[in-house]
């Protein structure tokens, strides 16, 4: 049996705010897996857009902007009723849906020989008995998640993963890739037209190798200086943020950025087309004419929840090599405020890994 401590380090998040919200710790108590969870030593995670607006309650009804207006500094706690996925969050937490790291002790019910397994951690998860009630919940949301050296989940949500990708590697995968996969499967992409936006974010750049799986061409909308990048992970061909949209010319839009050009997006799709949003950074309070919806008899997905099949074929495609990472930098997991404020930068394509180092 690994010798497991009784503390541990952590990055623990105090409140809805800013940066300065975010404490790092030393002495918090190590979890113990209640019934049905397993104990995982962390070697890696990574940072996601879902943290920051966690951090700073963008997810309330009373925010009504982008999601950088207050990425640094917060909304003064003018969120703190509703700032979360499920409404309001409970506080300290330790944030971080992307995990990769090793079972190392086991609950009741749990086979002992899952110990040892390297895993992937499921973000996005059936809510059990502990959170009734609530429509969703995610790892380092509803409870405490992988920025720490620690963490606890349900076995089933602890999927285990054979790869020589490296933990950092592994840890770029689940959050972004599984909301990707998730927008893909909920339209139901085939071999067709696809437009992207947000294309250099981590679910951006997961969407581009996800759809090119599936025989997708794909479309990117990103900034001219990382246009390259994104075709080198497999983008047919990519648009500026400011450049005109070709009218009726997508099958798909999987879009993750909202705000202002939403109708441009809308007037993209071809006839019968499908619209798939899973963000909106650029702003969650759109326009839409209702002519063009039902006229062009469009189909609209939101898509949040996951059916469990999305991780676990996931996990199917990393094993096999159909994807690949795309990290871009990498810090110390102390050093989660520097990794933030390279990841608000938007200087990088694909993910920013937080390496979690051994006490």
């Amino acid at each position: 049996m690994p010798h497991i401590p009784d503390q541990m380090s952590g990055m623990v998040l105090t409140g809805h705010g800013g940066l300065d919200c975010l404490e790092w710790r030393e002495d918090l108590s190590v979890p113990q897996p209640e019934p049905g969870q397993v104990l995982i030593r962390v070697g890696a995670a990574a940072i996601n857009n879902t943290d920051i607006n966690t951090r700073t309650g963008w997810y309330s009804k009373s925010v009504r902007g982008d999601t950088a207006a207050a990425a640094s500094e917060g909304y003064g706690g003018q969120t703190d009723a509703d700032g979360a996925w499920s409404g309001a969050l409970q506080f300290p937490r330790i944030q971080g849906a992307d995990c990769c790291g090793v079972i190392v002790a086991v609950g009741g019910g749990v086979a002992d020989s899952r110990i040892g397994e390297r895993v992937l951690v499921r973000s996005m998860q059936v809510p059990k008995s502990a959170h009734a009630g609530l429509p969703l919940v995610t790892f380092g949301s509803e409870y405490d998640g992988g920025f720490a050296e620690y963490a606890v989940t349900y076995s089933e949500d602890a999927l285990a993963v054979s790869s020589r990708l490296s933990d950092v590697e592994l840890a770029s995968f689940p959050c972004a890739y599984s909301t990707a996969e998730g927008m893909i499967q909920r339209c139901s992409l085939k071999a067709e037209r696809v437009l992207i936006t947000g294309a250099s974010g981590g679910v951006g750049s997961a969407a581009i190798q996800l759809a090119k799986r599936r025989g997708a061409h794909v479309t990117a909308i990103t900034s001219p200086e990382k246009a390259e990048e994104l075709k080198g992970i497999g983008a047919d061909e990519t648009l500026g943020r400011n450049d005109a949209l070709p009218e009726q010319s997508f099958d798909v839009v999987l879009d993750l950025v909202g705000g202002p050009k939403f109708p441009l997006l809308i007037d993209a799709l071809k006839g019968g087309g499908r619209y798939a949003v899973a963000g909106a950074i650029a702003g969650p309070i759109v326009e839409l004419d209702l002519r063009t919806l039902y006229l062009k008899d469009l189909s609209f997905f939101g898509c949040t929840k996951q059916d469990p099949r999305v991780f676990e074929d996931l996990v199917g495609y990393i094993e096999r090599g159909e994807i690949s990472p795309v990290v871009a930098k990498t810090f110390a997991l102390k050093d989660m405020r520097k990794a933030q404020e390279a990841f608000l930068s938007k200087r990088y394509a694909g993910k920013i890994g937080l390496v979690v180092e051994e006490a």
